[in-house]
């Protein structure tokens, strides 16, 4: 339904009156769409996504772009199926590496295209650093959880030690010097891993620990030399596997005899 007469009835201007006018089913009262705001809206809509086929290593990938983007932003799409940064890659359309401010369309870019995502050899070496990096955090880590498992051992035998020599009973001399070299034996591992951030202070306070369990140690001769009970010679030693005596981030370990009763 054409609205014009009634519009000019209304006092609007000439320019006003000139505005073609319909209803809506709804009866709302819109502006007539003109044939050229109606084109307008369908090259607005006529960017249609294009499915592009992306070629990584033994890889294939099937991506839905617009047809207007800019390899750029193709590269951010690709960074959540293939885990690589906008930054770790690199483009290849038809055997040439294409720029992130190169539009598809422009560069020929068609439904089914076929583009050729390669890693930017600068990226795959710092990656391959911190992988490396991360293996040897991760055997230190490893390497410091065994130490601190034999370190508890030792120290419940200390505690053991000072029960009884607190309680008068006098023990073996040779128990007393074996704990502190085998306590020893666990300092030097300590002192010959290398350990950053975290890891470091907890080898410090291991550190700490371990010489504490020596002095106790020393003391505790001095205290079992006035002892008057029997002495009491224990079976019961803790005993550990073979471990060298030097641990690196690396994952080396050089050197080491077996831990025992001496």
């Amino acid at each position: 339904m054409m609205m014009g007469s009634w519009i000019n009835g209304g006092g609007r201007s000439e320019a006003e009156a000139k505005i073609e006018w319909e209803l809506r089913p709804g009866g709302m009262l819109v502006q007539k769409r003109t044939d050229a705001a109606a084109d307008a809206a369908a090259t607005a809509a006529a960017k249609p996504n294009l499915r592009v086929r992306v070629v990584h290593g033994a890889a294939r990938y099937e991506i839905s772009v617009n047809s207007q983007s800019t390899f750029g932003e193709l590269k951010k799409l690709l960074a959540a199926e293939t885990g690589l940064e906008a930054g770790e890659q690199r483009l290849l359309f038809r055997g040439k590496e294409r720029e992130n401010r190169h539009y598809l369309d422009l560069c020929g870019v068609k439904n089914r295209s076929k583009i050729v995502l390669l890693e930017d050899p600068l990226s795959k070496e710092r990656r391959f650093i911190e992988m490396r990096r991360n293996a040897k955090i991760q055997t230190a880590h490893r390497a410091f959880d065994d130490i601190s498992s034999d370190i508890d051992k030792l120290a419940d035998q200390v505690s053991a030690i000072e029960k009884s020599i607190t309680s008068g009973i006098k023990v073996a001399e040779v128990q007393i010097t074996t704990l502190i070299e085998m306590l020893m034996r666990q300092a030097i591992k300590l002192d010959s891993l290398c350990a950053d951030g975290e890891l470091s202070s907890l080898k410090n306070l291991q550190s700490k620990r371990v010489q504490k369990c020596v002095e106790t140690l020393d003391m505790l001769k001095v205290s079992n030399a006035s002892a008057k009970k029997p002495v009491v010679v224990t079976t019961d030693w803790e005993t550990f596997d073979a471990a060298p005596c030097c641990y690196g981030t690396d994952g080396d370990n050089h050197g080491g005899d077996a831990l025992g009763v001496l």
